[in-house]
């Protein structure tokens, strides 16, 4: 596959001043920056691109045998050898620092630069809730967690003395550069410092109770809020509570995941909450007031005498509170008639004597299932 040119790779022309190619460049890498586009790995081959076309056009000598040449005059400008190679820590330090306090604009290309920062690992827990908490929400949550916290000994610094040193190999800075002679001039990359793992500093005298890691395994009790009208699966971001990092860094997060504990009584359909409602045949016929269990605790609901089976009651504003936001859902009575598998020879000759009713024949009243459920 060809290489396409470098000056339509910026959208400049080939009189353009190097101001021009600098302003173009800034304004793809913006475009496409890694940290903008995750995971898009066309996005990523874009600012790689990008990168390899101002590393040309921003060298005088380079450009100089581009415009003559084309990509054969500068092939291995970039790699040593035979295309361009160049990773993203390269690119992101050495032309960060060709534009001094950062092209990227707050992006990730800028922690490239000086030392590195630990960061802590996640947790991830499951909080099982029942119908009554999703309801109300919960204040101060308190779980204890198994995870790695601050050594106390060294307030999680590390060294026995709270003393850090800095790293003798790349003078505190994190990184290290390396220049590399070729035949079309010296090339220069920069990597982590091998020395100090890019932290920039090291310990002469590590704690004995963390082995100069900075943390320890421990039990830590966390505290925190938990909103009403949570759903089964939903995930909640606490940040700072997960893993701490070593020496110093910066704490994970913690993430909950929540489960709903099933209830005795009543079904969760998104908001609103279900009851089946089973009635016998002469409380179908003849109603009555029945006690229908809520998250509240019970309310009286009028049974119609002649309610039909698979009707639907609605108890507006008994369900449960919309998440993040305002209102209820609806309790919903489903009705349900429960007919005996067996019957003694009395109540067999009262349903005989029924059976000849025109009031019990089903074809008196021919009314659709759905005129029977909502009506």
């Amino acid at each position: 596959m060809s290489k396409r040119d470098y000056y339509d790779i910026l959208g400049v022309s080939k009189n353009s001043s190097n101001d021009e190619i600098k302003k173009a460049y800034r304004k793809k890498a913006l475009q496409y920056h890694p940290d903008r586009n995750p995971d898009n790995k066309e996005a990523e081959a874009k600012f790689k691109e990008a990168a390899e076309a101002y590393e040309v056009l921003s060298n005088e000598e380079k450009r100089g045998r581009y415009d003559r040449f084309g990509h054969a005059g500068v092939q291995g400008a970039a790699s040593g050898g035979g295309g361009y190679s160049m990773n993203m820590d390269d690119i992101f330090s050495n032309f960060g620092d060709i534009f001094g306090g950062g092209i990227f604009g707050g992006f990730g290309g800028g922690q490239h630069r000086g030392p590195r920062q630990n960061k802590g690992s996640n947790l991830r827990i499951k909080i099982k809730l029942s119908l009554n908490d999703i309801s109300d929400g919960i204040k101060q949550k308190k779980v204890k967690i198994k995870k790695y916290v601050a050594c106390e000994l060294c307030n999680g610094n590390g060294a026995r003395d709270n003393t850090h040193h800095s790293c003798t190999t790349c003078r505190g800075s994190g990184q290290v550069t390396r220049v590399t002679n070729t035949f079309l001039g010296q090339m220069q990359s920069t990597s982590v410092c091998p020395a100090c793992g890019g932290e920039g500093k090291t310990i002469k005298h590590k704690c004995t109770n963390c082995a100069g890691e900075g943390i320890v395994r421990d039990n830590d009790l966390v505290t925190f809020d938990i909103p009403a009208g949570v759903t089964e699966g939903m995930q909640m971001n606490i940040k700072g509570k997960g893993n701490a990092a070593r020496r110093g860094g910066i704490n994970g997060d913690l993430v909950v995941f929540f489960e709903e504990e099933e209830h005795k009584e009543l079904e969760r359909d998104e908001n609103n909450l279900i009851y089946q409602l089973n009635l016998s045949v002469p409380d179908a016929i003849l109603g009555f007031n029945a006690e229908i269990p809520t998250i509240d605790g019970k309310v009286k609901v009028r049974i119609e005498a002649g309610t039909q089976p698979g009707k639907i009651l609605r108890i507006k504003g008994k369900g449960l509170p919309t998440y993040g936001g305002y209102g209820k859902g609806d309790l919903l009575v489903a009705i349900n008639i429960w007919i005996p598998k067996t019957i003694n020879k009395e109540e067999k000759k009262i349903f005989q004597k029924l059976k000849n009713s025109n009031n019990f024949d089903p074809k008196a009243e021919n009314k659709s299932f759905f005129d029977r459920i909502f009506n």
